[in-house]
């Protein structure tokens, strides 16, 4: 157990840091921005309670404002995101999941999890860039800035998804 909350600390850290430092400032065609600090939601245990996954969800969220000067977009988004992901599990991958397991494609099977990691994803980043408009005034440059934002972040979480496969494989 406490071998799991440290590497939940160290996710945390890790992802947050890599997300204010270094792909805040990555706009691919003045478009796209990948935000792979959803990775550690949807990296949480099954099983967990609801109201801890959006306290997490949230305050993950809101140290992304903070070190980013986002105004809560981020912990608004997160949260909701949170609040969708156990739904999104039952709605893909059915009831007979295991309780503590951590969402992979070894647990939901390759399909499963890239399902659940496009869902929640899309979920995130239409709450995210919805909040930052705040208007319909082009929705078009809207649809495309998620869709670019979207493809980008799971690109990014299945690589990640795919060192972790390749790490359990072999036995760490």
């Amino acid at each position: 157990m406490i071998n799991n909350l440290i590497r939940g600390l160290l996710y945390v850290i890790v992802f947050v840091l890599l997300q204010v430092l270094f792909l805040n400032n990555i706009h691919f065609l003045r478009i796209a921005t990948p935000f792979l600090y959803l990775y550690v939601i949807l990296r949480l245990p099954l099983g967990e309670s609801r109201s801890g996954i959006l306290l997490f969800s949230f305050f993950l969220g809101l140290l992304v404002d903070l070190f980013g000067n986002t105004a809560g977009m981020h912990a608004f988004a997160t949260t909701f995101a949170g609040f969708c992901r156990e739904p999104l599990i039952r709605l893909w991958n059915g009831k007979d999941v295991p309780a503590g397991a951590i969402p992979s494609s070894k647990v939901f099977g390759m399909g499963g999890y890239l399902r659940y990691a496009l869902s929640v994803i899309l979920i995130h980043h239409t709450m995210v860039f919805g909040i930052e408009s705040l208007t319909l005034f082009d929705p078009f440059f809207l649809v495309i800035r998620i869709l670019g934002s979207v493809l980008l972040t799971f690109i990014l979480v299945c690589v990640f998804e795919g060192f972790n496969v390749v790490r359990q494989k072999s036995g760490e």
